[in-house]
């Protein structure tokens, strides 16, 4: 395919999202507010927007002492860096396990892959953290313990081992495409496109998966549990819309990407957001990005509410 047809499709690609849409609706003073998790929490707590618990904050290496004996306040808890990206660096721990020989209690740490690590292998982990090991600009980093969210039901059949969540991209508070992202056994859990999980489009209209893919590829099952992946109607989906439009309200980036997970008893919440969203979800929905984004630049009322921008969006696109 060459470079008129994916113009003619309206891909959007590197360039063209960088220099016409991140680099003139993104302030660059409220990069922050999107790249570091630890202030996107605090933000969405003042705005009243629900994200997973931040159980500890760890800031520097001092932190690490005793940090068997802080974790035993959970069960289960998540260990990422505040500055990661693509899911690196984010580590799932289902079950603490007590384990005692000769007389001596030591605990070991289950991953979401079943794997066991000790407390020096977490410590290590984290350090790695936060030497700036996986953070955007590879520079020091913190490190966020955070409460594990539980998987909503529908999902039981689309996803192996780890929380699927929705990506939604928003342009000028408008929601324009979406995808629920489905993790498998070789993306390790992760709901990570990159690292392999499942990118399956979604209706604007109703939430409906569509079209879906693994590492570009085009298929109609999950290969891990056989279901169809068409068909999948994601409940509380002008909810999930409204929260992602409510993102740009508050941290003000004209072109972001809201990460979105579904709960068992709390519907859709707030896991991430990112002020520089990949262009995968293009192929996830068969659709190039352009046509929709010059459809809110040009057609799209001004000063609306976000219920008002969902409206919209769900009529339009």
């Amino acid at each position: 395919m060459i470079f008129r047809d994916l113009h003619e499709m309206g891909i959007l690609g590197i360039n063209n999202r960088v220099g016409r849409y991140i680099l003139r609706h993104n302030k660059r003073a409220n990069y922050p507010l999107v790249d570091n998790k630890v202030l996107t929490a605090e933000r969405a707590e003042a705005w009243g927007i629900a994200m997973p618990e931040n159980y500890l904050v760890i800031e520097n290496y001092g932190s690490l002492k005793n940090l068997h004996q802080k974790l035993q306040a959970y069960s289960h808890f998540v260990i990422k860096p505040a500055n990661g990206s693509q899911g690196n660096g984010i580590i799932v721990i289902k079950e603490i396990v007590r384990e005692e020989k000769n007389g001596e209690i030591r605990f070991l740490y289950r991953r979401s892959n079943d794997k066991l690590m000790e407390i020096e292998e977490v410590k290590h982990h984290i350090s790695g953290i936060l030497s700036g090991l996986y953070s955007l600009s590879g520079q020091s980093d913190i490190a966020i313990i955070q409460a594990k969210i539980d998987k909503h039901p529908i999902f039981d059949n689309y996803t192996f081992g780890g929380i699927p969540d929705i990506r939604v991209i928003v342009f000028e508070g408008f929601p324009v495409m979406s995808m629920v992202r489905l993790p498998t056994k070789s993306s390790d859990g992760k709901a990570n496109l990159h690292q392999g999980a499942i990118g399956a489009g979604l209706s604007m209209k109703n939430g409906w998966t569509t079209n879906a893919v693994i590492k570009n590829q085009v298929i109609d099952t999950h290969p891990d549990t056989g279901h169809n992946l068409s068909g999948l109607k994601l409940p509380f989906w002008k909810e999930i819309l409204e929260l992602a439009a409510r993102c740009y309200d508050m941290v003000e980036l004209g072109y972001l990407g809201a990460d979105i997970v579904l709960t068992p008893d709390q519907g859709p919440i707030l896991l991430e957001l990112n002020a520089r969203p990949g262009l995968a979800i293009q192929i996830a929905n068969l659709e190039g990005l352009v046509p929709r984004l010059e459809v809110i630049r040009n057609d799209a009322p001004k000063n609306l509410l976000a219920r008002e921008r969902v409206e919209f969006s769900m009529e339009r696109f």
